[in-house]
């Protein structure tokens, strides 16, 4: 295996963990700047509050996007499966 076809196969493995963690944290950010600007806006200070509308997006984004990440994560799989002779020959 040459240094290239190493980093070209860490690249990709970065890359897919890179899509797979904005998919699923994405989200999560988003709905936690909607409830701290409410919550500077009413001005309730509690810390649990943020935890529950976050913790439902999080897992309305795994219901949603989990087939398509599932997919891509055995595609890849399958793919690095498929040129093991090709790396180390």
């Amino acid at each position: 295996m040459t240094p290239e076809v190493a980093i070209d196969l860490f690249r990709e493995a970065l890359w897919l963990t890179c899509v797979i963690v904005g998919v699923l944290v994405v989200p999560s950010l988003i709905v936690g700047l909607i409830v701290a600007v409410f919550q500077a806006a009413t001005q309730i200070n509690e810390q649990t509050l943020s935890f529950l509308p976050r913790l439902l997006a999080m897992l309305v984004t795994l219901i949603w996007a989990g087939p398509w990440l599932t997919r891509e994560l055995m595609e890849y799989i399958q793919t690095l499966y498929q040129n093991i002779p090709y790396v180390i020959g």
